[in-house]
This record gives C-alpha cells, structure tokens and sequence, in this order.
C-alpha cells in the first residue's frame, strides 16, 4: 500500500505529506539522546553530560551511516515502485532483512570488542572515562534494535510510507524519557541509565514496526526465496547506499575529530561542544529530511521517466531549507547562550564557549542544506559516489584543517572553530552545482 505516490498529483504538496512525517519521526528519534543529555545535566555535573554527549555522538556516526547504508534499499524500491514492479520491491524488501541481519550482528560483536580502543582514540577526559565506557557498551548491546528499526523504517520509505514510522517512535520516544527521569533521576544511574532508556525504547519501535511490517497489506509479499541472497538485489544495494553510507562516516568522522580536538582542551570544552553538536544535530532534522524526500521523489519519478518533475522537486526542498536555514541563524544569534544553559545551568564556562560556539557553527544548517538536497537527487539516479566525492574534498581541506587552526590559533574562543563546518558545506555545495549539470544533461526530459 502506497501512501504518498510522488509521480502524480500536486508536487510540492505531495512532498510535504513524505516529509512532514518523517521529520517527526526524526526529531522524535534525535529527541532520545536530547532528552538523555537534558535530563542528566538536570541531575548530574559537567562530567556525566560529557559521557552522554560522547557517547552519542558516536552512536549517532553508527545511526547515520546505517541510514546510508538503508538509502540503498529506500531508492531500490522507490524505482521498482515508480516501474510498477511489484515482484523486485519483494526481492528488494527480502534482500535488504537478509543484509541488514547479517551487518547487525558482526557490527555489534565488533564494537564490543573494541569500546575501550574508541573512548582512548576520542581522547574522552579521564573524568568522564568510566562513565563513557558503561554508556558505549550497553549501546553496543542494543545496536541490533538500532539497526532494525531503520531499515524497517528505509523498507517504508521507498513505499511512500513515513507516517508509521512517526507513530512507532513516537510510542518509544514517551517511554524513553519516563525512563530517563526515573533511571537517572531517583536511581541515579547517571550515563548507564540514559543508554538503558534509549535502547529500551528503540526495541519497542522495533517491535511495533515489525508487526506492522508482518501483517499489513503493503501491495508486496514476501516468500523465502525473498529473504534468500540474490546477488544481483545484494549489489544494487550496495553500490547506492555504500557511497551514501561512507559519506555520512566521513562527516561523522570530521565531527569526532572536532570532538577530539575539544576534548584534549579540558572538560568545560568538550561539555560545551558536545552540547552545540547535539543541538545542531536537531536541527540538521529539516535538511536531513529534505535530502530522504528528494531521494524518493527523484527515485519514484526517475523509474516512472519523470525527470523534470524530479528536478523540480529538489528546487522546493532547497527552498523549504533556505528559509529554515535563516530562521535557525536568526534565533541562535539572539539566544545562543540561553540554549546551552538548558542542558548546564549552573556551569558559567561552558555557557559562554557553547554560546561562542553556537552562534559561527549554525551557518552549517544554511549551507548543509543545498548540499544534502543534492546529495538526495544524486542518490536518485544511483549517482551517490558524487556525494562521497563532494563530502571528501570539503572534509580533507576545510572542515578538519580549519577546525585544527583555529583551536590552535585561538586557545580562549570557540567561536573561529565553529566556522569550519558551514565553510566545508559552502565547498561541498559549489561542487555539487558542476556535478548536477553534469548529470542533468543525461536526463533532459
């Protein structure tokens, strides 16, 4: 069953009945680790909300490039939904359970493993060290819950559906923060409670989205030889979402570094970032969204033949970002400091280096979003390496050297290192521009 059909009908309005839903879903999602670090800078000091922003932020690289990797399977079967080929979105929804199944587990034993390795390699304070560590390992545990949940919700997407997914993680988001507040609040279980909380709730969506998955009438069926591997379905899935998912790990790389480099300057730092990072990761919900919305609206219209329409459709996602874009930049530069002192208000320092570093770094939701709308339309026509190349080139020579320069250059501010990123999403966009009219003149109908 289709719920929003992009090929037909009123565009701009089709795209917002995809995207408003989704958005909600993602900020209900993002809402997890907002609340897990809100409600421990409630009870606890700067030392347990550094655990908490560390730790997500690394959970947060595994989610995106997860939903890289998934891209694959949303554009598949956006293209086979598009053709009306019922039996490839079958081989394509069997293919990608059998693939994501087998990732969950080699990922999850592989990170267990190595937890100690990455909280040294993200030089985490020695305050925060414990903390950290029982945060990333009960993470690790419940990453299969992570993973299911987002190619379920993928497997939605490319059928047009994102309403369900809102409905399933909205269940879990309420869950997820009653027990935040009584795991960390009269427990006192600091960092380990807020990671128990958001694993517990992303099994519920797991649960809730599977059986609708199982029971619904989506207009597919599924038979074993759906879930068996088909080498062809396997590489199709691979060569989208491969690239998508690269390049979501090198930005999450490049804002790890940033972490690193925020760590090794003391604890009011690295509380300080971590917070503003978390924000902007809220924000970034908008931008996020329209690139997924392109991506379906491309996907659907490309395997229908309706490649102007496709186009168009990224010409209003870039609009929706360009004003939301300065809405955010607007707010922040008027209530920066207020902002962080929700999550830390009895810690002065790291008011003001937030405040600092808020008001440079909120440039990026402006600039991120051309280049995540076209990063979308190049998803589409199963062109994601040009959004792997674009990603690599700001990140190699902008955002990690300009991040490193400026935290030497200026010891005392945090406001110079919040340029880096708007200015790698500014290079990223400019090469983006030549990349589109390379492809555009392929597809000129």
């Amino acid at each position: 069953m289709i719920q929003t059909n992009l090929t037909e009908g009123p565009l701009f309005k089709k795209m917002m009945a995809f995207a408003i839903p989704y958005l909600a879903a993602c900020f209900l999602q993002t809402f997890y680790g907002m609340a897990d670090l809100f409600i421990t800078g409630c009870f606890n000091g700067a030392v347990p909300v550094t655990a908490v922003s560390i730790g997500s932020q690394v959970m947060h690289m595994l989610t995106v490039m997860i939903v890289g990797l998934a891209m694959g399977s949303t554009i598949s079967i956006g293209h086979a939904l598009g053709a009306k080929k019922k039996t490839a979105i079958s081989l394509y929804v069997g293919n990608t359970i059998c693939l994501f199944s087998f990732l969950a587990i080699i990922f999850t034993a592989i990170l267990l493993f190595a937890t100690d390795g990455i909280i040294a390699i993200l030089s985490t304070p020695l305050e925060a060290v414990a903390e950290t560590r029982k945060y990333l390992l009960l993470c690790f545990a419940g990453l299969p819950f992570i993973v299911a949940y987002n190619v379920i919700a993928s497997i939605f997407r490319g059928l047009g559906d994102t309403k369900h997914p809102m409905y399933f993680v909205a269940c879990a988001g309420l869950i997820n923060i009653v027990l935040d507040y009584i795991l960390i609040g009269p427990y006192g279980m600091g960092a380990a409670g807020a990671a128990i909380a958001t694993i517990l709730s992303e099994a519920i969506s797991v649960l809730l989205a599977g059986l609708y998955l199982y029971y619904a009438p989506l207009g597919f069926t599924l038979s074993k030889k759906d879930l068996s591997p088909d080498w062809y379905s396997l590489r199709q899935l691979l060569h989208i979402g491969l690239p998508i998912s690269f390049q979501d790990g090198l930005i999450q790389i490049s804002f790890l570094i940033i972490t690193i480099i925020a760590n090794s300057r003391g604890v009011e730092v690295a509380a300080a970032v971590g917070i503003v990072e978390k924000v902007i990761g809220f924000l970034f919900l908008v931008p996020s969204a329209m690139l997924s919305t392109v991506a379906a609206t491309a996907a659907q219209n490309a395997g229908a033949g309706h490649h102007e329409r496709g186009r168009r459709g990224m010409y209003y996602a870039m609009a929706v970002c360009t004003v939301f874009g300065f809405l955010c930049i607007a707010f922040v530069h008027g209530k920066a400091e207020w902002v962080v002192s929700l999550f830390v208000p009895h810690e002065a320092e790291v008011i003001r280096l937030g405040g600092e570093y808020f008001r440079s770094y909120v440039w990026d939701v402006l600039f991120a979003g051309f280049q995540f709308c076209y990063s979308g339309y190049f998803s589409a026509y199963k062109k994601s390496m040009y959004s792997f190349f674009h990603n690599m080139v700001s990140t190699c020579t902008t955002r990690i050297p300009l991040t490193y320069a400026a935290a030497i250059l200026f010891p005392t501010t945090l406001y110079p290192m919040g340029w880096a990123s708007p200015l790698g999403s500014l290079l990223s966009t400019m090469i983006c521009v030549m990349l589109y009219h390379h492809l555009r003149k392929r597809y000129t109908r």
